[in-house]
């Protein structure tokens, strides 16, 4: 493609898995948000809870002028805490509920436009009371999240039976996920990740396809599926090229090719895609980052 991506999605950065030290909310949060902010490569950050309040204002400070366009992820505030909401006992539901809307209300204090989660941990012979435990949620979700304004809410697709191990999960359950929120809210819609593709054993074309009418967010990454005993085994996202890994630019190209096919990548309606890529080790997040972009571009030279 000789067009620039820039004009056909909003490259961002998942700032806290580039930065995993700032997950839980504490942190170098200032410092290395400022980087991705001074790097003009990127048209949009992803970033999570800040539990300083003071952190969080100066924060938002930064991105009030750095025309970077902002989502929220939700995911760390529900992995990190274990909290489930798809989880059969009401009352933890409840608790996994009101976390999120606390992240909502975060979300819109910093000028989010987009909040991102993830469907919980659930057993085999419950799996269809645990999906309406699921919809239920996301149509709380969702209705807090319009009551405030015009933020748009992402479930995040994940691996059912590998590392999370969450419910959503393989395509066919995503799409009738999705079909069973919209037809109450139109501000959900579903977040693929090049990532996940390999650990929900799917192709890229049967995980994205299928779902063309829903994706409304989407994520560029990699994950090792060969080795368990490998630190970056599982879904923990390791730089393109991690030796045994699953995605390089190979893959990346037909990611971007089926995008555009569905009509993701769209001058007239630029969408998130944003690297979700961590170091490994003693890795050095910034040349991870690197690695990202180089990598981009020269997939995006082959679309």
């Amino acid at each position: 493609m000789i067009e620039s991506i820039h004009k056909y999605a909003k490259i961002g950065l998942v700032h806290f898995m580039a930065y995993p030290t700032t997950i839980k909310g504490e942190g170098p949060i200032e410092e290395t948000i400022k980087k991705i902010i001074l790097d003009d490569y990127f048209d949009a950050i992803e970033i999570t809870w800040i539990k300083d309040d003071d952190t969080r204002a100066n924060v938002k400070k930064m991105l009030d002028s750095s025309h970077l366009s902002i989502a929220y992820g939700g995911q760390p505030r529900l992995l990190t805490t274990g909290m489930n909401i798809n989880h059969l006992d009401e009352s933890k539901r409840q608790e996994a509920i009101s976390n999120l809307k606390a992240g909502i209300d975060e979300a819109y204090e910093i000028g989010a436009e987009g909040f991102g989660f993830l469907s919980g941990n659930y057993k085999e012979e419950t799996k269809e009371a645990s999906f309406q435990a699921l919809v239920d949620s996301t149509k709380e979700i969702c209705a807090y999240a319009k009551s405030k304004g015009h933020m748009k809410i992402a479930h995040e697709i994940f691996d059912y039976d590998v590392d999370k191990c969450a419910l959503v999960g393989p395509a066919p359950l995503a799409k009738r996920y999705a079909e069973a929120v919209r037809e109450d809210y139109d501000n959900f819609g579903l977040m693929v990740d090049l990532s996940h593709i390999p650990l929900i054993h799917e192709t890229i074309r049967e995980s994205i396809v299928p779902n063309k009418d829903f994706i409304t967010h989407a994520h560029m990454g990699n994950c090792l599926m060969n080795n368990n005993v490998d630190p970056a085994y599982g879904d923990l996202h390791p730089r393109f090229g991690y030796p045994g890994g699953e995605n390089d630019v190979e893959e990346l190209v037909e990611y971007l090719k089926v995008l555009l096919e569905v009509g993701f990548l769209n001058p007239e309606n630029r969408g998130f895609l944003s690297f979700e890529v961590r170091p490994v080790g003693d890795e050095d997040p910034d040349i991870v980052i690197a690695n990202a972009k180089r990598t981009l571009n020269l997939a995006w030279t082959l679309v």
